[in-house]
């Protein structure tokens, strides 16, 4: 069931569901972005259609809503613990087919790697349902369409933004009372994007082998690596986090747990007792991630981690792209095939 709306009658829709839901897109910090006088596009809570940034894509990805920066997991005492508490309202995130198939993967990482689900995850995620926007054009640096991320049926609603009207394909029938009397009912799919500008050839995970794990292409990155961690930070794919005891000061017998994302580009990442650390130089570190990202994730779950959104090339102060990186590995795994026979 499809429907058309004015943006006067979708930001009553927006009204009606606050009531139930906290709903968040992409929106725009003046002022706040990578150079000066730039903005920066993140995720948080709007109020109206018109907060939401749809031309753009977001420099940051949704999966700080369910996967918080800094999560406090509970607090503790000399004698006892308690859980820390979530609010009670559901959750409604607009976002882009990349980066619904995104969440797929943390899915994947936090409920089902392993017998035991990551609850602090869990109790957040089980609250999300997705109004999808259609992204039918792609923007500079994505290449989707590779990692076959373009295109999803995972949503409640898709939505096709306009100027001034907005185009709803409405699957889930629990949101049907929100639309009631506001649109003209019509049929509307979305489109998705076909081709990138950016293409990726994907290696093939059983022609990788333990020696091109030391292979001489990854040392460039050695030179060219700052180890700062944003490709960490802006990836919707990236999991990692550290666990800290904070000791209050009023009494150092009590504090809360927190978690907080970290990063495997970032130093002290691999850091053991004893001040042994596993991938010192930047270069491993690019090593760790890409593989990660394309060769044992894929060997585990049957796809590849990484989604093609493109916000690790847009936001590396390097200019170091994650897709030439993909491609050098394909390229060099064919050469030395060739080289071998």
């Amino acid at each position: 069931m499809g429907y058309r709306l004015s943006n006067e009658k979708f930001n009553k829709l927006l009204d009606g569901l606050k009531g139930e839901y906290k709903i968040y897109a992409p929106i725009r910090f003046p002022k706040r972005g990578r150079f000066s006088d730039t903005d920066l596009i993140r995720y948080g809570e709007i109020n109206k259609v018109e907060d939401v940034v749809w031309i753009e894509k977001s420099n940051y990805s949704p999966k700080e809503i369910v996967f918080p920066i800094t999560q406090t997991l509970f607090y503790f005492t000399e004698d006892e613990f308690k859980e820390s508490m979530v609010h009670n309202k559901k959750i409604l995130i607009f976002l882009r087919p990349c980066d619904i198939n995104g969440m797929r993967r943390l899915d994947t990482i936090f409920l089902n790697n392993g017998p035991i689900k990551d609850v602090y995850y869990e109790r957040l995620r089980e609250k999300v349902k997705f109004v999808m926007m259609e992204c039918k054009d792609g923007f500079e640096n994505c290449f989707c369409v590779s990692t076959n991320s373009n295109y999803t049926q995972d949503y409640s609603i898709a939505v096709r933004f306009t100027s001034n009207e907005v185009f709803c394909e409405l699957k889930d029938e629990s949101f049907q009372q929100f639309f009631s009397n506001l649109g003209t009912e019509m049929n509307f799919k979305p489109e998705y994007i076909e081709e990138n500008s950016v293409k990726v050839q994907l290696p093939e995970v059983d022609k990788i082998t333990t020696e091109f794990f030391n292979h001489d292409m990854w040392k460039e990155y050695s030179k060219r690596c700052i180890g700062c961690g944003r490709c960490n930070m802006a990836c919707i794919t990236c999991s990692c986090f550290t666990n800290s005891d904070i000791a209050y000061e009023e009494n150092p017998n009590a504090g809360e747990r927190r978690r907080v994302w970290a990063g495997c580009h970032i130093d002290k990442f691999t850091d053991m007792a004893g001040g042994h650390s596993f991938r010192q130089d930047y270069s491993s570190r690019m090593r760790f991630k890409t593989m990660h990202k394309i060769y044992d994730y894929k060997k585990r779950f049957g796809e590849h981690m990484c989604v093609g959104c493109g916000r690790c090339d847009d936001i590396c102060p390097e200019y170091i792209s994650f897709s030439n990186c993909i491609n050098k590995v394909s390229k060099t795994l064919k050469e030395d095939e060739s080289n071998a026979q």
